[in-house]
């Protein structure tokens, strides 16, 4: 039964995005008339067009023809000619997460916010409820890797969704259950730059949960901890430190992988899992879904099975074996953008691949964050043993002068780093990796702008 009453044809400004195609695809499993309109096409765009959805190249009002709802990107400009059209017609537009939120009612609900992690953590809690049977539906930013998916309607009374706090629509969205895996000074110019915006966001957020509901938050994080008094709703929490509800202790890396134990001190029980992530990052992505399984009383060899056969997320640390010319390479694609995301993937490979040399190509992400988090930015790449910059993605931004990655390059020489290297031209990529191949055994690509698509030609051309 279709809950939304008169409204069967839904179109989507800006399909293209992870988190649109996610809600799309669920919208036509239940039964919806689906269009969309993006800039430009793509592979997870021909696989709605055989799923059902009519997507259009090019935004034009001719698409909204038979639209009874408008689901926005918040990447999509106020002039776009389908929302000019939208109101002519008074078409109703919403964005994205309240469509979100409405996908969420009569489900029991888990959403999952936060600055870093969110996209491993839903998909690690739809992995855990999957393993028990239990047969979830979902939507996160990243498709999973065991799945080659971003979303799906399952049969089971749980949806767990990925909660976007960029735009501040995560509001919307009224969870049972809602997990804050921790809180950065990123996104802030929907804040008007200002960081107690972004923390008074959070607190928003965790209001909307019910009074029979509960949140399940980072314990160890200093912001978190800022605002958890402002929160009225129950509170669970994971981390390290002693207090915390659901302590992690004795991790133990080995080959890429890593054991560790959760202390359950509601239950007075040990229990030991093994993740095939490396990192201390994903550590506590595997504990906040955890202690979720664990507070909905999914039996612990089912959150073992689940932790266990995760294999990530796209663009999450995901691995590939390339050869250019006779070098064997290992590639880490990586859709970390932020400082702190950066430093964890570091820190990661530095530990699975000891005494090896890595060379990075990065593309900074918005003029904005590269602006804001300059200095963060020269304090992490320092850390590289190679490093090659790409111009900065825009993502519709204007440019702010000065700022730029000649900017990193220079500054980054004048602290010392003896290997980095200004790429204006992406086709030359292939190039310049051939040349320096002999100085590296692991080739990281870092970004989350069109860099996805240096990627893929590193792939096509050498990958074994």
């Amino acid at each position: 039964m279709r809950p939304f009453k008169k409204v069967r044809n839904i179109h989507f400004v800006g399909i293209g995005g992870a988190g649109m195609i996610g809600i799309a695809r669920v919208l036509l499993k239940k039964g919806y008339k689906i269009s969309g309109s993006d800039i430009l096409d793509s592979y997870d765009l021909q696989r709605l067009r055989n799923d059902g959805a009519k997507v259009s190249i090019g935004h034009s009002k001719e698409n909204i023809k038979n639209a009874n709802l408008l689901v926005v990107s918040s990447a999509i400009d106020k002039n776009n000619p389908e929302l000019i059209q939208a109101k002519k017609d008074s078409i109703t537009t919403i964005p994205r997460a309240e469509m979100l939120g409405s996908l969420m009612i009569g489900y029991e609900s888990v959403a999952v916010a936060g600055s870093h992690g969110k996209t491993t953590t839903t998909s690690m809690i739809a992995k855990i409820i999957s393993a028990a049977n239990l047969s979830p539906t979902y939507v996160v930013g990243g498709k999973i890797l065991s799945t080659d998916e971003n979303s799906d309607l399952g049969e089971g009374k749980y949806i767990v969704v990925e909660a976007d706090e960029s735009d501040g629509s995560f509001v919307h969205l009224q969870p049972d259950v809602a997990v804050l895996t921790n809180i950065d000074d990123d996104h802030l110019v929907h804040f008007n730059n200002v960081f107690e915006n972004l923390l008074d966001s959070f607190v928003l957020f965790s209001e909307n949960v019910p009074f029979y509901g509960y949140m399940v938050i980072n314990g160890d994080d200093k912001n978190i901890k800022k605002i958890s008094k402002r929160i009225s709703r129950a509170q669970i929490t994971f981390g390290e430190s002693k207090n915390c509800d659901y302590q992690i202790c004795h991790i133990k890396p080995f080959n890429g992988k890593q054991t560790f134990k959760i202390v359950d001190k509601k239950a007075d029980k040990i229990h030991t899992f093994k993740i095939n992530l490396p990192g201390k990052h994903n550590i506590y992505n595997a504990a906040a879904s955890i202690g979720v399984a664990l507070e909905e009383g999914i039996p612990i060899n089912s959150i073992k099975k689940g932790i266990s056969e995760f294999t990530g997320v796209g663009r999450r640390y995901e691995k590939h074996e390339i050869k250019i010319d006779s070098k064997e390479i290992t590639l880490i694609d990586d859709y970390g953008h932020h400082p702190l995301e950066i430093d964890s993937n570091i820190k990661a490979y530095k530990e699975e691949y000891k005494n090896k040399k890595a060379c990075m190509i990065f593309q900074p992400h918005r003029f904005s964050r590269t602006a804001q988090l300059f200095d963060d930015f020269i304090k992490v790449l320092k850390e590289t043993d190679s490093l090659i910059l790409l111009d900065i993605y825009s993502a519709s931004e204007k440019p702010i002068k000065g700022i730029n990655s000649r900017a990193i390059v220079e500054t980054l020489k004048q602290s010392g780093h003896k290997d980095v290297t200004y790429l204006n031209n992406h086709s030359d990529v292939n190039q310049l990796i051939t040349q320096k191949k002999d100085s590296f055994d692991i080739l990281v690509i870092q970004g989350a702008g069109n860099i996805s698509e240096v990627c893929e030609n590193i792939k096509d051309k050498w990958e074994i």
